[in-house]
């Protein structure tokens, strides 16, 4: 009951708030809904995770072979916590900011987390998909209707990308119901699957391909800059924060265990890939000029680590990917914080027009400092002890690939340090002198995203029981 829960309050709240004659009641409506997700998210991962209460199964489409199935194991638990908290953090940090049409706006938000909280739940394949699309369509009219003038050809182009993931993501579930004995979509129907090797390649393309568009690893990220850029920046932190995990999730669940035999003809390739990702978006981080898209390409880096580390497949690594996932969305959101906070309160996001703002605006430049430390992954912050694991799972697999992939840790430290004193430090631009005072709503929640970085830096321990299981049953298949 909890795992449906997870997603009607969500869902019912979402659809209310369309009827809400107020903008400011619907904040608060959202702010409630997120609130109540969240307590129920931790409830979830605290409960023994063969709880009945973490489980659903009915009848649903039984001339399809599709069942509404939910199942919770330790990282579904830890992503929909991700979820809850990432809107959470969303709503309390722009709870001062006023939309055009916020009802809508409040409403199509949480229509998105309902579809995202579905995808890491779902215990059908069929099921899986009807989530994704649930989570895509929201997103698309958040990005067209709030956010830069490019708003509209930029979404056209997330439309386009997506939509053809999405397409042969179904041409994919199809095949295997397809070559399923009993037709079914059930998630331990589709793990017992035997197939040929012709057979898993032509549907670990069809999957890989969508998947990777949603991460997004090169070649397919072009969508995204220009995405995270012109869209709102509560919307993009949930972009960023969540939906991006979708894509490594979904490699987890439904790729590697799935196809382990096209992950051994083509994972070698995708590590190659990844690091390509990983080094090509730190270089052109370097280059940025605009502190949205600087951050923008920093994420496309960590979650080029983050692939490379899965199709290494040993343990060590995919436990690093686990921990990261988590730690990503935390800190990737303070820094969306940060940016929107910059361009709120002096106008501009450019670097060149920016410079000396930490006289007039010393807490935020504090709480940036840790951000950006947990950024570089330094030692104490949440970060380190997933990047770690990451590299030592890249380590065993091949000490060359390695020391490429760790060039990128120069370049994070390089970029954003970069930023950290093109903004903050050195001499006060007119901008700078004239900015407003941040909000305190937007303080005090940054001040809660600091505070998660270090004590899940210090005390990294319940991330990894949590995730530690699911690790432990990949491995025994035999396929890391």
């Amino acid at each position: 009951m909890i795992a449906l829960l997870l997603i009607l309050i969500p869902l019912i709240f979402g659809f209310s708030s369309f009827a809400i004659k107020s903008d400011g009641a619907a904040k608060v409506w959202a702010v409630t809904a997120s609130v109540a997700g969240l307590v129920l998210a931790i409830v979830a991962a605290c409960a023994k995770t063969d709880a009945s209460l973490l489980t659903v199964n009915y009848t649903w489409l039984p001339v399809l072979g599709s069942r509404f199935a939910l199942s919770m194991d330790g990282m579904s638990k830890m992503l929909v916590l991700l979820t809850a908290l990432s809107m959470c953090l969303i709503f309390l940090s722009t709870f001062k900011n006023n939309y055009k049409n916020a009802r809508s706006f409040y409403a199509l938000m949480m229509l998105t987390q309902a579809g995202m909280t579905g995808v890491f739940l779902a215990a059908d394949l069929l099921l899986f998909y009807f989530f994704w699309e649930l989570a895509l369509i929201p997103a698309y009219f958040l990005c067209s209707m709030w956010g830069g003038e490019r708003r509209i050809a930029v979404t056209f182009k997330f439309f386009v990308y997506t939509f053809l993931g999405s397409l042969l993501m179904l041409v994919g579930v199809l095949y295997l119901n397809y070559l399923s004995p009993a037709h079914s979509f059930a998630l331990k129907d589709i793990y017992d699957l035997k197939l040929s090797a012709p057979q898993q390649s032509f549907a670990f393309i069809l999957f890989f391909i969508a998947f990777a568009i949603k991460m997004p690893l090169f070649p397919f990220h072009t969508w995204q800059p220009d995405t995270y850029e012109v869209s709102d920046t509560a919307i993009t932190m949930m972009l960023s924060g969540v939906m991006v995990k979708m894509g490594l999730f979904a490699v987890i669940r439904w790729l590697v265990p799935v196809f382990p035999d096209a992950v051994n003809q083509f994972g070698h390739i995708i590590v190659v890939l990844s690091v390509i990702s990983l080094l090509y978006a730190s270089f052109i981080a370097l280059q940025q000029d605009d502190l949205k898209r600087l951050i923008a390409y920093s994420s496309i880096a960590h979650i080029g680590l983050m692939s490379a580390a899965i199709f290494v497949r040993n343990e060590v690594g995919l436990q690093g990917v686990m921990v990261q996932m988590f730690n990503h969305g935390i800190t990737v959101i303070g820094l969306w914080m940060v940016a929107d906070a910059v361009e709120r309160t002096t106008g501009t996001r450019k670097f060149s027009e920016l410079g000396g703002l930490a006289q007039r605006s010393p807490s935020l430049t504090a709480l940036l400092v840790v951000l950006a430390f947990a950024n570089i992954s330094l030692p104490l912050t949440n970060s380190f002890i997933g990047e770690f694991l990451m590299f030592n799972g890249l380590f065993h697999y091949n000490i060359w690939v390695t020391a490429i992939a760790l060039i990128s840790i120069i370049l994070a430290a390089a970029y954003t340090l970069r930023m950290v004193q093109k903004v903050f430090y050195g001499t006060a631009s007119v901008a700078s002198q004239n900015a407003a005072a941040v909000s305190k709503p937007m303080i005090a929640t940054l001040a809660v995203v600091c505070i998660l970085v270090i004590v899940l830096g210090v005390y990294p321990k319940p991330l990894i029981e949590l995730t530690q299981q699911v690790t432990g049953a990949l491995a025994a298949k035999t396929i890391f």
